[in-house]
């Protein structure tokens, strides 16, 4: 597989605008397809999929595309995914769902490794139900999430698990299987957060065994629209209804604040954007993107590599972590310099990067390395090339 970074930079017309965008983690940049998606069908729908009119037949059919769409992606099926805004509001109504079953009595294991949107709707449940919560806490040398402590961590009470597949700020990628097979055994649930892990790895809800998934599309170049991916559709029913609706059905139980179809068109042509990745890819969507993934693997693996070896040679900037599964995003911070006038510097340079940001960093703060200045986190897309890495590091070095 040869994977075509100068084809894949052709897919994005913002990268013209002469900037390095080394930030997905706050969401990559939007391939034209996906632009041309979101303005094509905001003309020719209606804001609802409900009636006879052919515009609201047209958002129905733009909706059940998008949940096969992320089906796809995840290895699930279109019967068990929740569209919404953001994958943060639909795990906020998840959780209010959940409530009934962290009560008092009951356990939640929760990660320093995660982000918020998977960590502030269980907090805020416990909190007002009384479930017992309990933090996997992460090495400090590594970064890496011990998955031993699962075994201790996960009780006969313990009601559910929330856990990222990968860290958007150190790239840590956990044994989510681990968890999930204990927490299964305790008769729980296990919350899988994938927002970091797309489109990094080839996601398969079906050898995480994790009950929920969360992604956005904004992580792979979509709009910032968000899925929640049920492995078991029907649990979905046996949820109470968070939705205007009481007794609506399957996945519209959790959709709060309704769809916005042009948005989901847009998230769609992302994951077939996704999938395009690699110019030889072919077979099903799935298939596609299993090719392309790989592919976009192979390159990034050899990318990343090049970065560390460069920050390495830095005096005085440290690479915070060194797990040994990651996806390609590295934390730094450089010695006696704060996080906000690195990605400033940076950003006089025409340089974009996650900094400034994590300052209240849960994953931070328990490695101390909020209160020493704090860190930027730079991350690798699939329109990233080795040139952009070495002027990255040509600016970081006028900091040391």
């Amino acid at each position: 597989m040869t994977y075509d970074v100068a084809r894949v930079r052709g897919l994005f017309p913002s990268l013209g605008d002469g900037w390095i965008h080394l930030d997905p983690q706050l969401g990559m940049q939007i391939p034209d397809r996906v632009a041309t998606a979101v303005s094509t069908t905001f003309r020719g729908t209606a804001s609802t999929h409900i009636g006879r009119h052919p515009y609201a037949q047209r958002s129905a059919k733009v909706a059940d595309e998008a949940r096969q769409a992320v089906a796809d992606l995840v290895g699930g099926t279109p019967e068990g995914v929740v569209l919404g805004p953001d994958h943060g509001i639909l795990l906020t109504a998840l959780a209010e769902a959940l409530s009934t079953r962290l009560g008092l009595g009951t356990g939640i294991v929760l990660s320093r490794l995660d982000d918020e949107a998977n960590v502030a709707p269980w907090l805020r449940i416990a909190n007002r139900y009384g479930a017992q919560v309990q933090w996997a806490e992460v090495d400090i040398e590594t970064c890496e999430l011990p998955s031993w402590q699962f075994g201790e961590l996960i009780a006969a009470n313990t009601r559910l698990v929330a856990l990222t597949a990968a860290s958007t700020v150190v790239g840590s990628a956990p044994d989510v299987r681990v968890a999930a097979d204990l927490v299964h055994d305790a008769g729980g649930l296990l919350v899988v957060d994938a927002v970091g892990a797309a489109p990094y790895a080839v996601l398969d809800i079906e050898e995480l065994r994790a009950d929920v998934v969360a992604v956005n599309a904004a992580a792979w170049g979509g709009p910032r629209v968000g899925a929640l991916v049920f492995r078991d559709p029907e649990l979905l029913d046996r949820l109470p209804s968070q939705a205007l609706d009481t007794d609506a059905k399957g996945p519209a139980r959790l959709e709060v604040a309704g769809l916005h179809y042009s948005l989901l068109a847009g998230m769609t042509a992302s994951v077939d954007c996704l999938a395009a990745l690699d110019e030889n890819a072919s077979g099903t969507r799935r298939q596609r993107l299993e090719m392309s993934i790989g592919s976009l693997q192979d390159y990034q693996d050899r990318l990343f590599a090049y970065l560390q070896e460069r920050v390495a040679a830095l005096p005085h900037v440290m690479a915070i972590g060194q797990a040994s599964s990651r996806i390609p995003c590295l934390s730094i911070s450089v010695d006696g310099v704060d996080s906000d006038k690195v990605a400033a510097r940076l950003a006089d340079n025409r340089i974009d990067v996650v900094g400034g940001l994590h300052g209240g960093s849960r994953l931070l703060e328990s490695l101390g390395v909020a209160d020493a200045g704090g860190a930027i986190t730079v991350g690798l897309a699939p329109y990233t090339t080795r040139h952009e890495i070495d002027q990255l590091v040509t600016v970081l070095e006028t900091l040391t």
